[in-house]
């Protein structure tokens, strides 16, 4: 029986490179010549200790040289509690008045030392979407719109969160509410309409979905404007598309109305085009007003006559919860928010 030998050659160690350590507090301790200590306290941006400028810069310098970041994790454990602010993502289409509102917000928060996330909960609602937010832990939850309960406010506070707050039109009970009088809006709209002769006003009404939590106050606002007077009010079901903007215009002459309230800036946009296209003369035909005062609608020709909305301060809102998770046992507060001012232009 013949054998043959057969030499396997050595191998080298293999070509991929050892992963990278990952910085430590300690690596930017020796780099900037300090003490763990210190590394933490300027990084934490800890106010109870006096850090000189100087020892500050060389900590920051040392950090981003080794590209350092501190553990999240770790520092929630020092704490006792998470930095992360829970914002769950709207459901809603979101104009740019509520998106600056949004970013000033978040810029607020940061500048307090805590981690905003966005949570998109798509198909969960009320006390289902509160477990799924519970389940990250997070110190604050920030509700927009309606449909958070009792029940979800205690889920996610028996979780660890320290400051349920809600932005909509009603409060909840256990959670911080701004409360948001959408029909001081359309009650500014109604009362300058009425002002400027009109007596045969149409409202808009969005059909999206989950816009009727803003568009049926902003419609009872503008009734209530005009009980006891002799104007009429038409509520008028509108999608935000081109053609059913188009369809309503070429139904106007017949339906009597000399004014709208178009529900926001967007969707009066929207139908001033459609109602010139058909010739509809603004505002001798037919008055036009808006609402959250966008640049674009002084761009038109005529300009929009708009209602002023002014949102809550992103800063005091950031203060709020800063104050609530810092005192978590203490009342919840009620304010109400959500100013209307009109804003007089060529439209109506």
């Amino acid at each position: 029986m013949r054998s043959v030998m057969v030499q396997i050659p050595n191998t080298p160690p293999s070509a991929v490179p050892a992963p990278h350590s990952v910085p430590t507090s300690a690596d930017v301790a020796r780099l900037a010549g300090v003490s763990r200590a210190t590394v933490s306290y300027v990084l934490n941006n800890t106010s109870a200790v006096r850090i000189s400028e100087p020892t500050r810069r060389r900590v920051h310098e040392a950090a981003r040289e080794l590209g350092y970041v501190p553990h999240a994790a770790a520092r929630s454990l020092r704490a006792g509690h998470s930095r992360m602010v829970l914002m769950p993502a709207p459901t809603i289409p979101v104009g740019p008045l509520y998106s600056r509102f949004l970013t000033e917000l978040q810029s607020a928060l940061g500048r307090l030392d805590y981690t905003v996330v966005q949570y998109g909960s798509v198909g969960l609602h009320g006390d289902e979407a509160a477990r799924a937010w519970a389940e990250l832990r997070p110190v604050a939850v920030l509700v927009p719109g309606a449909g958070l309960g009792p029940r979800g406010v205690a889920v996610l506070r028996r979780s660890g969160a320290r400051a349920v707050v809600t932005l909509g039109p009603e409060r909840v009970e256990g959670a911080h509410a701004l409360l948001m009088d959408h029909e001081a809006v359309g009650h500014c709209a109604g009362a300058h309409l009425h002002a400027r002769g009109r007596r045969r006003i149409g409202v808009i009404v969005p059909e999206e979905t989950g816009l009727e939590a803003f568009s049926r106050p902003r419609l009872a606002g503008v009734r209530q404007a005009l009980r006891g007077t002799d104007a009429t009010v038409t509520a008028l079901p509108l999608a935000y598309t081109e053609q059913a903007a188009a369809q309503l215009a070429a139904r106007w002459r017949e339906s009597g109305l000399d004014a709208v309230f178009a529900y926001n800036d967007e969707y009066a946009m929207l139908l001033m085009r459609a109602l010139q296209d058909e010739g509809v003369r603004i505002p001798e035909d037919a008055a036009v007003v808006g609402a959250d005062d966008l640049m674009l609608g002084r761009l038109l020709r005529p300009r929009l006559s708009t209602v002023h909305v002014e949102l809550p301060s992103g800063r005091d809102l950031a203060e709020l919860v800063d104050r609530a998770v810092r005192e978590p046992g203490g009342e919840p507060e009620v304010r109400r928010v959500l100013g209307a001012s009109l804003v007089p232009r060529e439209s109506g």
